[in-house]
């Protein structure tokens, strides 16, 4: 009986693995969407919008060398999940007078798979 409940708790840990994997495939695959205004990972340098290293946690506004709007660092934002996922649908709507101009990820599942990817780098752009 215990070693069927350990089997169990393993195939479900990896299962769990499993998924989280496909939501940041998946949430990489959504991020094509942002490549051509912003960078993620080693070396990640500000485009028209600023690397997203470490978003999770961070303070908008705040990465050095980027130019915000004023809307942006005075936000008061600071990026977690529930920020991001209402952000994401319509940037302007969350920040009026925001730079940001995108129309938004209006999918909550693909915004969902879109934080996945993202929170897993570091500040540093090395994934956590």
């Amino acid at each position: 009986m215990k070693s069927s409940l350990a089997i169990v708790v393993a195939a479900l840990g990896l299962m769990t693995q499993v998924a989280l994997a496909d939501d940041e495939a998946a949430g990489e695959q959504s991020f094509k969407k942002c490549l051509p205004c912003h960078a993620i990972g080693e070396g990640a340098k500000n485009k028209v919008g600023p690397v997203l290293n470490g978003l999770e946690g961070r303070h908008s506004g705040s990465i050095e060398g980027y130019s915000y709007s004023e809307a942006n660092k005075k936000s008061g934002i600071t990026w977690n999940k529930e920020t991001f996922l209402e952000y994401i649908k319509d940037p302007r709507a969350k920040i009026p007078g925001t730079k940001m101009i995108f129309p938004g990820i209006k999918n909550e599942k693909e915004a969902d798979h879109l934080w996945d990817y993202l929170k897993q780098f570091g500040p540093d752009g090395k994934k956590k």
